[in-house]
């Protein structure tokens, strides 16, 4: 979506201030006993308190799809997105990989974001460097969101880190714009050609969202009909902000 209005400006920004705080708190429950129910619950709770939505709760993709029936994505080890925290029954064992996809409603406007974290301590480096690349494609796909470059120059920024790090990816999931519906125009995959895509302009509020794998990127969905996994059950990491393009280069929203 393209925010022209300042007073829209203002709220989709406290829409995605607010989230960052949520997904802070959710993020300090991420150890090992704990269960991804007792993030969907306190989730639940903060948003009510704070007077908004959630986004992802109710959530259809098309008509013949059935609601999403939890407000928090809790992703664990080879689940790389999309598994209900409420009903998919996870309790964090030592060095998991954890990744929480949050989105409130305020006033009116929509917000999503994305963080991966290891429940305790990492079990191997292989982990670590899993996480420390998807947060470096965020950054420098963040960076390649400017007035006058492409949808395609995100894609290829974020290509680049993670042939750097030798990690799979999916290419049927990716990034969106975003604003009074959760998934907007356009579509900013994780991949791309430089000057290639739609020109991105002043205003334009999008979701940036590296997907790495450890293994090929091949996914299939999980009999709960929402979880992706990865098909060789590799681990994978997850980390999205939503952003907003400014004169001054991009700026990121899902942050205090």
């Amino acid at each position: 979506m393209i925010f022209k209005k300042k007073e829209d400006v203002a709220a989709i920004r406290e829409a995605c201030r607010r989230t960052a705080r949520h997904v802070r708190i959710l993020s300090e429950m991420v150890k090992p006993g704990a269960t991804s129910y007792e993030l969907e619950m306190k989730a639940r709770e903060m948003v009510e308190k704070d007077g908004d939505k959630l986004a992802f709760h109710g959530y259809k993709s098309s008509p013949n799809e059935a609601p999403y029936d939890s407000g928090l994505c809790c992703s664990v080890n080879d689940v790389i997105v999309h598994s209900p925290a409420g009903q998919n029954g996870a309790r964090f064992q030592e060095g998991d990989v954890v990744t929480l996809d949050f989105g409130i409603i305020h006033k009116g406007f929509y917000s999503d974001m994305a963080r991966t974290m290891i429940a305790g301590k990492a079990l191997n480096a292989d982990d670590e460097r899993l996480i420390k690349g998807t947060y470096e494609a965020a950054e420098v796909g963040i960076n390649a969101a400017r007035i006058g470059n492409t949808i395609g120059d995100i894609g290829f920024a974020v290509e680049q880190i993670a042939d750097k790090y030798g990690f799979g990816y999916p290419k049927n999931l990716c990034g969106h714009g975003v604003g009074k519906v959760l998934h907007d125009e356009p579509r900013v995959p994780n991949f791309g050609e430089p000057g290639k895509g739609q020109k991105i302009v002043e205003g334009l509020v999008i979701a940036i969202e590296p997907m790495m794998t450890l293994g090929t990127g091949q996914l299939f969905v999980d009999a709960d009909g929402h979880s992706y996994r990865t098909k060789d059950g590799s681990r994978s990491a997850h980390v999205e902000n939503t952003i907003i393009v400014t004169k001054n280069g991009p700026e990121v929203l899902t942050k205090e």
